[in-house]
């Protein structure tokens, strides 16, 4: 049977992990973050697990998000699913027992948030002895039945009911071990629901994902990527691939980059690639073959700010990615999803996001520019103030001596 966790703390005392990993995670804390910082009982503390280590996948994020270096850095870096997660777990582990926090927030579903949930959840700080802090001096906790951190996801509860991609197993983990479950849709609800969760351990907040967007709306539409690249509002489109579904098979990688050349003989594509990308593509001499391409714009990995700009004027997305499904529904931007399944439902009932395999790709973008298209895309809680109500959750759960 489920039993709340109860935390009573001082003033100023709540020491708060929030885990980072990948871009998607970066632009998840930030609006957390910031709206964190501005609670006196609040100390919240950037962990940056390593996953992605690119300059343009992880450093300029944090910079165009307006967050600090990371407090820690575990430096984890690539490897197998196995390897990394591993490493994570035991990085993270001899954090937990230096920092102990009161509360760990994981967000997303890479494997770094599956790994330190792991590792919150099985760490003991009785075990390793009590907290120094003298009882009624700041930092001191008031439970003494309190044995580890408190784990919360962000982003709980999406299934794409395919479980031969590694989100979703680090998704079912994450959400079977964590103490609160923050949701984005009605959806995500059901599915904990369905799963046998207690419902006192979900709540709805919406989706941060918009906070950031809106958070850095205005300098995002002040940009002026697409005309550096000689492009028109709305007159070309937005490609990004990544999973390895698309771009470890070299059937599917060739196929796929033809098929890219062939579309954008019709209309311009930006493809902005991403480092497992761009090797595999390299490894199969795909490169020139692409960077030939009269009106296909290659580059690397783009910062958030000049690539939300792309989105924001592209006719069209392209993508495997999850949080460009969502971003371009927020908008009303027609996406094209090259994934068998979404854990992200709501975007295909808006309408704005339609599910491809790469036979049909070509069609359905012939289909998208021989009309255009326009949606009521307005989602309950999908409103730039998720990251407020997350804060108003915390307090509420662990009921806040201030």
């Amino acid at each position: 049977m489920f039993r709340e966790k109860i935390l009573i703390v001082n003033a100023m005392t709540m020491k708060i992990h929030l885990i980072s990993a990948a871009r998607p995670n970066f632009m998840k804390i930030a609006p957390l973050y910031h709206a964190l910082k501005k609670e006196p009982w609040a100390e919240p503390l950037i962990v940056h697990t390593g996953q992605h280590y690119d300059l343009n996948m992880s450093d300029v994020f944090f910079q165009d998000l307006g967050l600090p270096k990371p407090d820690l850095h575990l430096g984890v870096g690539s490897g197998t699913h196995a390897e990394q997660s591993g490493q994570v777990m035991m990085a993270y582990e001899r954090v937990l027992l230096e920092s102990r926090p009161d509360l760990v927030i994981v967000v997303g579903d890479v494997n770094s948030t599956m790994a330190c949930t792991i590792a919150a959840v099985k760490i003991s700080y009785k075990s390793a002895g009590s907290k120094s802090t003298p009882e009624g001096q700041p930092g001191a906790l008031k439970s003494p039945d309190f044995d580890r951190p408190c784990i919360a996801h962000l982003e709980a509860g999406l299934r794409s009911f395919d479980g031969t991609m590694p989100e979703e197993i680090n998704r079912l983990v994450t959400d079977t071990l964590a103490d609160i479950l923050w949701t984005p849709s009605p959806d995500a609800d059901d599915n904990l629901m369905r799963e046998g969760v207690a419902r006192q351990k979900i709540k709805r907040v919406g989706n941060i994902m918009i906070d950031s967007l809106e958070m850095l709306r205005s300098t995002i539409e002040k940009q002026t990527a697409y005309s550096e690249m000689g492009l028109n509002p709305g007159e070309y489109g937005l490609v990004t691939l990544h999973r390895p579904s698309n771009v470890d098979d070299p059937r599917i990688m060739d196929t796929l980059c033809h098929t890219l050349i062939r579309i954008s003989q019709r209309i311009p594509l930006v493809f902005p690639v991403h480092p497992r990308t761009r090797k595999n593509m390299e490894n199969l001499d795909l490169m020139p073959l692409l960077e030939k391409a009269d009106n296909l714009r290659i580059s690397g990995p783009i910062n958030y700010i000049r690539f939300m700009n792309l989105i924001f004027n592209c006719r069209f997305a392209l993508t495997d990615s999850g949080g460009l499904q969502e971003e371009t529904t927020y908008l009303g931007i027609p996406c094209l999803t090259l994934r068998p399944n979404t854990e992200r439902p709501i975007t295909i009932q808006k309408g704005t996001n339609r599910l491809c395999v790469l036979d049909d790709f070509e069609k359905h973008v012939d289909k998208l520019l021989a009309k255009k298209s326009s949606h009521d895309c307005k989602i309950d809680l999908w409103d730039g103030r998720t990251a407020g109500r997350v804060v108003e959750s915390i307090k509420t759960y662990f009921h806040l001596a201030l």
